[in-house]
């Protein structure tokens, strides 16, 4: 995940400044807050710039592949996010506190107690579990224990919601469970169900609850009580709304639908930070999150809270599956974030097995080991996949380890899967051609005005060494989401990113999800917010959308003088439909006239005209205001030859305009 870039793009890393997390927190919401864009003044327009394009001269391609995403473990972006599960901490973990966001009930005059039983649990995975201790219950009476989710259970009405949980109980009698969904604020019981249970070893039950025409809300929790006395042994408690797709085990749908508005083509996945961990025992470890959710014992990640992995690797793979694009696998490499690494060589040598057997996992057929293990989790058929990132942010080694770490690598890549791109995320210094990469992994983070100014890095950058995939990049104004001077920020970053996209053969802005909810947040800004209901777009999720969406295949020859330095554009031709996208970014207070000139253009065509526009740069949207900034669509006759056009000021447009 993100660390910030300084303005010649070298990294640095920000533990230098601040020792604690805390204090690294502080230092990045000081600098989100600090001037980012000169003061709005009103002042004379400039003078009507001239914009030449020539649609049939196409001077570069365009990669197809330019637009993704790349998610983490950040913010709650998984659990108590895109992972559908509504019950956080489903395998009782204990802190200093308890058991975290468990409550014990004791309803009239019951009698109970609850603790965590270290000797028994379902799974050697799981081999703990919550000891529900009952003295006195009855009808009416009853005790249990119970959750509230992630910061609420968001429910909706006339909707089923899936449970189960793992049980041991020696004497029946204190059955049956009743499982209630419950309102917060008013105490209704607003869906209930009965699970009888059967004494003997671990079993798994599971149960339906469905709301009637209940008002949409997240106060609400979940209980499980029981009616007599007797001791209940729980583990892996779990509630799941419907699901994108159905997906059993799946992520949310709203989320999801927010993700494929983006038009993206690739996952990077698991994610920077979240791949690596603070030390080398908490590194992504994929086989562990693999399989029946009760083997899967979940680890710690780097942003201070603990993944429980049911969002695991065939999750991810299914996630791009429908989304309908491309996984960018990275594997572990050896580096951890406090900055310990594994030598290469022979202690080494498990963590590149373990990146060829995950490989063989996404791609390999049901002959091969570890496809038939894929098979056996429910999907036979391989995934797609073209590259395969070695490492995350390897820059911050300050071993110099990495060279030969991502030569050990992509020495064994290469043989047996010679058929992948491969990409590393630190310039390597050896020699052969066989430990060289493919791609370079470059991630920068600036305020706005910088990345204003940044525009300009690759249009003269060397085209004879790697291509680049710009794995992590974002202005850095807003919280929790960008505001429009991001926005801007972010649209000026895209002209340059298609301008040079015969190099850049990828990028994905990130963060990509925030839970907005108190304790929920890590890093600011991100680009989609939600809660435990809803979600909203920032202004730089619908810039993103929009060049996305409207990309063609080649640059085509252009030219554009006197205009400000505030002031962005983007040519594309559409290989199918002939449209010429045109892009146009003005990051300035004042409208920008434009005189745009189309060569080869003979005819009057009718443009689309798909405009974004902030009426400051503090402008933006939020979960009170979700629409208060969102494209609006007019149409322009676009005369043979060209025409006059003004862009407003604090403004980004698309233009379609038809070529044949």
């Amino acid at each position: 995940m993100p660390y910030p870039i300084c303005a010649n793009a070298m990294p640095f890393d920000v533990r230098s400044i601040a020792a604690s997390r805390s204090l690294r927190r502080l230092a990045w919401f000081l600098l989100c807050a600090s001037p980012l864009l000169p003061a709005q003044v009103h002042g004379t327009p400039p003078s009507a710039a001239h914009l030449t394009v020539d649609p049939a001269d196409i001077v570069t391609p365009v990669s197809p592949t330019l637009y993704g995403m790349m998610t983490e473990e950040i913010n709650h972006s998984y659990d108590g996010g895109l992972y559908a599960e509504l019950i956080q901490n489903r395998a009782f973990r204990t802190s200093w506190v308890g058991v975290e966001h468990w409550d014990l009930v004791r309803c009239g005059d019951a009698a109970a107690s609850m603790d965590v039983d270290r000797s028994a649990g379902p799974s050697s995975a799981l081999p703990q579990s919550l000891r529900l201790t009952v003295h006195e219950a009855s009808p009416g009476n009853e005790a249990g224990i119970g959750n509230s989710g992630y910061w609420g259970i968001g429910l909706r009405p006339h909707t089923t919601y899936k449970g189960s949980f793992y049980a041991k109980v020696d004497d029946p009698a204190i059955g049956p469970v009743t499982a209630s969904l419950i309102s917060d604020t008013t105490g209704a019981v607003l869906a209930k169900a009965r699970i009888a249970l059967i004494p003997g070893p671990w079993s798994r039950y599971q149960y339906t609850l469905t709301t009637a025409a209940i008002a949409p809300s997240s106060a609400n929790h979940l209980q499980l009580t029981v009616a007599h006395p007797g001791s209940l042994w729980l583990q892996l408690v779990s509630l799941m709304p419907p699901t994108f797709h159905d997906r059993p085990n799946g992520n949310r749908s709203d989320l999801m639908e927010r993700m494929a508005g983006l038009h993206p083509k690739f996952l990077r996945l698991p994610g920077g930070n979240y791949l690596e961990g603070d030390t080398l025992l908490d590194w992504y470890n994929w086989k562990t999150t693999i399989g029946p959710l009760v083997d899967r014992p979940g680890h710690q990640a780097p942003w201070t809270y603990y993944s429980s992995d049911g969002l695991g690797l065939l999750e991810f793979l299914e996630w791009c599956e429908d989304l309908k694009v491309e996984p960018v696998l990275a594997v572990y490499a050896g580096y951890a974030l406090r900055g310990q690494h594994i030598a290469p060589g022979k202690d080494l040598e498990p963590f590149v097995q373990s990146a060829l057997d995950e490989v063989e996992y996404v791609t390999g057929d049901t002959s091969t080991k570890w496809g038939a293990e894929r098979a056996k989790d429910g999907h036979p058929v391989p995934f797609p996949l073209h590259y395969i990132e070695i490492g995350n942010e390897d820059w911050f080694d300050k071993s110099g380890s990495y060279d030969a770490r991502f030569a050990q690598f992509a020495k064994a890549l290469r043989k047996r899967f010679p058929q992948f791109k491969l990409i590393a995320t630190a310039p390597v210094k050896e020699s052969s051609a066989e430990e060289q990469p493919d791609v370079l992994d470059d991630h920068y983070y600036k305020p706005p005005a910088e990345m204003m100014d940044f525009v300009h890095h690759y249009d003269n950058a060397p085209r004879t060494g790697p291509k680049i995939f710009v794995g992590e990049w974002a202005s850095m104004s807003g919280t929790p989401t960008p505001n429009f001077a991001s926005a801007l920020g972010d649209a000026a970053w895209m002209t340059s990113l298609e301008r040079n996209s015969d190099l850049i053969v990828m990028a994905a802005y990130a963060p990509l999800l925030v839970n907005v909810c108190p304790g929920a947040l890590q890093w600011t800004p991100d680009l989609i917010g939600f809660d435990a209901m809803r979600t909203y777009a920032s202004p730089s999720y619908y810039a993103q959308s929009l060049f996305a969406e409207h990309l063609g295949y080649g640059t085509p020859r252009s030219s554009l003088a006197g205009t400000g330095d505030r002031f962005f554009y983007s040519a594309t031709v559409g290989s199918h439909d002939h449209v010429l996208h045109l892009k146009l970014v003005n990051a300035s207070n004042s409208d920008q006239a434009l005189s745009i000139e189309l060569h080869g253009v003979s005819a009057v065509h009718t443009a689309t005209v798909i405009s974004l526009h902030g009426a400051s740069y503090a402008a933006t949207n939020s979960m009170q205001d979700p629409n208060l900034i969102v494209p609006k669509t007019t149409t322009a006759h676009v005369p043979a030859g060209g025409w006059q056009h003004t862009v407003p000021a604090l403004t980004i447009q698309v233009i379609d305009i038809p070529i044949s």
